[in-house]
């Protein structure tokens, strides 16, 4: 077996990773901007800016509220919010107490809040003024909850904003019964003066949910010294600097988000230009006015960009750099390329691979070295390891089997789930579930999900790999495949597809069939083939196969 040498390392990258402000929660990183850069704007919120100085004041006052209703270190507070300032205060305040923040996605309804907030006994939620009727259906069976607060993100937004408000930004406040109000906290609550000792590499601060493949969703607790570590990581890959101004539009709930949105402008002392939630026109105001140099996005919203009438006459040429995830559109070279013309020359670039249990980033592109199609290299201090499916023995360059990574940001397990926990996490090592190879290099290449593995004829096929070759058709705009049952072959390939607007109604279920047959192997090609206006995804983009599936198990 040929040894995969992973010893590739950007030249302009220190190989040991230096904390900038040493080894303590991000919490207090913001005591430090607070005292040294009292006044640089920290968020700009469209068009409202708000100062380190600022904003560690108001997580002292929303603290003070917090520890005055009960808020102890190791309690759970829930973020029930789209993208808004009080999201970025009640997550800090939370910490700062030593408590545990716990993201609840703005999508999930009622039946899974109740599981949710009784499983972790959250002590209390703020939620966004639009989302807040939900908590209140299910607050007599979540026992935990002794407090709710309610934030109306148009408390943030300046009498003349900068940028176009969506919806939830012009809708009237209104008085919420048994709900605090977040603007009256921190306007005038005492502020929290105490100080919390925190062991960061053993307490938890974080707990998030897993997506819940198997069974319910489940808790991953993660230590405060996951996000300092992940966090660190991600900027000196990157070369991100304290000078540059950011865009932070993927969900703060999602883990991806939050590192990028809520962690990172707070490690670099940079400034943070924060939408609620994405439209292209905004985004492209956004960089224009605000300057923007750094931005993580996901692959479908450079798309959108990239098809937004008259984008070659504005000026995004402030990029310098732009991080993306391939969810439902591959990160390509091709569309790189349209990005940097577009830009004038910002690269665009996978961003990591990562999961929840991990705080993501795990791995990181070189910029001087881009591999399409992978998804880098280990970041500091990671091991990670090819396991075959066969033998759980590690295998050699190119050959697929099992993601296994081990590194300092890594899980404390799941809450109340020993056997899932001794399942995935074994000796420091976190069993992904994820179907990857690497090359010689040490690159990584991402397969798909194990359970999600298409079993054709005896064949392994994995959905991400028929993706990328259906995406090649110059009509498919996005795709996801997935397994339908098969008499024979025991699984065929059944692919649902979103047209581009200028084929739609031209082409055929049948001659996208007929093409995939030219294109891939006689076990891959879809048998099957779904029109879809849009298909079923996370509000950070994620497509969800699962609920595809569903209704296929009855037969087609």
């Amino acid at each position: 077996m040929k040894e995969i040498k992973r010893n590739y390392w950007p030249k302009d990258v220190d190989k040991s990773l230096t904390y900038l402000q040493g080894e303590k929660p991000l919490h207090q990183y913001i005591k430090g901007h607070a005292e040294k850069i009292p006044e640089k704007v920290a968020y700009s919120f469209y068009g409202n800016k708000l100062s380190w100085a600022q904003l560690d004041e108001y997580i002292d006052r929303a603290a003070g509220f917090f520890h005055e209703h009960g808020v102890e270190k190791g309690d759970a507070v829930g973020l029930f919010m789209q993208n808004c300032p009080q999201y970025i205060i009640a997550h800090y305040a939370v910490q700062r107490l030593g408590g545990i923040v716990v993201p609840l996605n703005p999508m999930y309804k009622e039946a899974e809040l109740e599981f949710l907030l009784n499983e972790v006994k959250v002590k209390g939620i703020v939620a966004g003024q639009e989302l807040i009727g939900r908590i209140q259906a299910v607050r007599e069976r979540a026992v935990s909850v002794e407090f709710l607060m309610t934030a109306h993100y148009a408390d943030f937004v300046p009498e003349q904003p900068m940028l176009p408000l969506l919806d939830e930004l012009k809708a009237e406040k209104r008085v919420v019964e048994d709900a605090y109000d977040f603007a009256d906290i921190i306007k005038s609550h005492k502020p929290f003066t105490g100080h919390i000792s925190i062991d960061i590499w053993n307490d938890i601060g974080l707990m998030v949910f897993t997506s819940g493949t198997t069974g319910r969703p489940k808790a991953a607790m993660l230590p405060y010294a996951s996000a300092l570590f992940k966090t660190a990581a991600t900027v000196h890959a990157n070369g991100m600097e304290p000078d540059d101004r950011s865009l932070a539009v993927a969900p703060l709930c999602h883990i991806a988000g939050m590192v990028m949105g809520v962690n990172i402008p707070v490690y670099t002392g940079s400034e943070c230009v924060l939408l609620t939630r994405f439209e292209p026109n905004t985004v492209i105001e956004a960089i224009e006015k605000h300057q923007v140099t750094v931005w993580y996005s996901i692959a479908p919203m450079n798309a959108a960009i990239l098809h937004t009438p008259g984008v070659e006459n504005r000026n995004l040429s402030s990029l310098r750099r732009n991080m993306a995830t391939s969810f439902g559109v591959s990160v390509t070279e091709q569309l790189a390329e349209k990005w940097k013309s577009l830009t004038g020359g910002c690269p665009l670039y996978e961003a990591s691979y990562g999961l929840s249990e991990t705080h993501t980033c795990d791995t990181f592109m070189p910029a001087d070295n881009i591999k399409w199609g992978s998804c880098g290299i280990p970041t500091f201090d990671t091991e990670l390891k090819i396991l075959s499916l066969e033998t759980g023995e590690p295998v050699g360059p190119d050959e697929k089997g099992e993601i296994v990574l081990k590194n300092p940001g890594v899980f404390k397990g799941y809450l109340n789930r020993p056997d899932a926990t001794a399942e995935t996490l074994r000796d420091g090592w976190v069993h992904t579930g994820d179907i990857g190879s690497l090359d010689e290099d040490g690159y990584l290449y991402f397969q798909g999900r194990l359970k999600e593995m298409i079993k054709c004829s005896g064949f392994s096929v994995f959905p991400e790999d028929v993706e990328a070759l259906l995406n090649e058709h110059p009509g498919i705009s996005q795709s996801a495949a997935i397994g339908v049952p098969d008499q024979i072959r025991g699984e065929s390939v059944k692919a649902f597809i979103v047209l581009k607007p200028d084929y739609a109604g031209r082409i055929s279920e049948e001659e996208v069939i007929e093409w995939a047959k030219e294109k891939m192997a006689a076990y891959k090609y879809p048998r099957y083939v779904e029109f879809l206006e849009q298909l079923p995804a996370t509000s950070s983009g994620k497509v969800l196969r699962r609920l595809l599936k569903e209704p296929q198990a009855k037969g087609i």
